[in-house]
């Protein structure tokens, strides 16, 4: 079995990057992290049951897994089905890479806004259609790690990506109405 996961404390870059791995991995099972932070909760709630993540304890029991995907972190978590045969780690990260990566990893990424972006560049290239759905959550991942493309990680590539996720049908205004964080009484 092939699996893909993230980082706990997941924000919508993670939860992007999991779905995004998903269109370019169609056989790997992406695989939510067991925490998310509140505003991707709310939008997984609304929009989720159309995605196909799967939790933890949705598992195949008695099947183990041979090769992790893992997207916007460089750490392993331990999930149902994992032991030391796992044959293959691709790793996919927009973050600088550790100084030791384990014998048999695969790095593959640089430096840029938002995770997303590698992935959406790839889904781009290859011309894997997504739906309007999709689009927004990897556009709000987008949006999300940039900042709104405030920050200085900001690349023209992330914008890039963003312009093609709306061109796909990504719509703006739902992404960004979940990257407000409200104050609560």
């Amino acid at each position: 079995m092939q699996i893909i996961l993230t980082h706990e404390n997941a924000d919508f870059d993670a939860i992007a990057s999991l779905l995004a791995a998903h269109k370019l991995y169609a056989g790997a099972k992406p695989v939510l992290p067991r925490r998310v932070n509140r505003n991707v909760q709310a939008f997984l709630s609304l929009y989720g049951p159309g995605f196909p993540f799967i939790s933890h304890d949705d598992l195949p029991r008695g099947q183990h897994v041979k090769r992790v995907i893992l997207v916007d972190t460089a750490k392993l978590t331990f999930v149902r089905g994992m032991g030391q045969e796992i044959s293959q780690v691709t790793v996919i990260d927009h973050h600088v890479p550790p100084d030791e990566i384990p014998k048999g990893w695969q790095f593959q990424g640089e430096p840029l806004g938002a995770n997303t972006t590698l992935l959406v560049e790839a889904i781009s290239t290859r011309l894997i259609p997504i739906s309007p759905a999709e689009a927004t959550l990897m556009l709000a991942g987008i949006y999300e790690d940039t900042g709104s493309f405030t920050y200085a990680s900001a690349t023209p590539r992330d914008l890039r990506a963003a312009a093609w996720l709306i061109d796909q049908g990504a719509d703006l205004e739902v992404a960004t109405e979940f990257l407000e964080h409200p104050l609560t009484p």
